[in-house]
């Protein structure tokens, strides 16, 4: 288990018919590795999340519970194959096009639990919640069907706390260490799926 890029972004327009009352609206999602395999920068982690990284909506992104926003990278084969089909386009997905923060490889949400801690070198975090995608998910990757695609998939990533703050670059082993293991990231979001009353995510 490692960390194979760190991702920062800035606030801009991001443009979309993906709501019916707003034809932009503020994001951050856009965001592009500052640390990865080839470059492997050390950057600077605190309680707030990476240093230079921006949240548009601080009500469902970010502050202290949602510091850090977590993908795997074996998710990326089932995107560029369901954007390339939707869209009928060739898509490759550059790392951090989730919006993460983290992209890292060998640990799915179906072995991440709630309260579990992720030890990155000196750094240590604590595994939040699931991440809960909205109508600005469905701009950003060209199609209307996005959000309802990461709950039906499973494939939601999730938030850390920031425990100890310090330096961390790409390729850093990851080590989970587990919390009391009641729900897992999976768990939630089937929960969330199951409800069925999900506002704005494929009108």
């Amino acid at each position: 288990m490692r960390l194979l890029s760190i991702s920062i972004g800035s606030i801009a327009p991001l443009f979309g018919s993906h709501h019916p009352n707003y034809p932009k609206v503020a994001s951050a999602i856009h965001k592009k590795p500052v640390s990865d395999l080839d470059h492997p920068l050390p950057i600077e982690i605190a309680r707030l999340g990476v240093i230079g990284d921006e949240q548009a909506d601080l009500s469902v992104h970010g502050g202290l519970e949602k510091a850090i926003y977590v993908y795997p990278v074996e998710h990326y084969a089932f995107w560029n194959e369901l954007l390339t089909r939707e869209t009928k386009k060739p898509v490759d997905l550059p790392l951090g096009a989730f919006g993460e923060n983290f992209t890292i490889e060998g640990l799915l949400e179906t072995e991440v639990f709630v309260g579990d801690r992720m030890q990155l070198g000196d750094l240590e975090f604590t595994v939040v919640k699931l991440r809960e995608p909205c109508f600005k998910f469905n701009a950003k990757m060209g199609y209307k069907g996005a959000a309802k695609a990461m709950l039906q998939s499973g494939f939601s990533g999730w938030y850390l706390r920031v425990n100890q703050t310090g330096m961390i670059a790409a390729g850093a082993q990851i080590q989970v260490i587990p919390g009391q293991r009641v729900t897992s990231i999976a768990d939630q979001n089937k929960a969330l799926f199951n409800r069925g009353n999900q506002k704005n995510l494929w009108d």
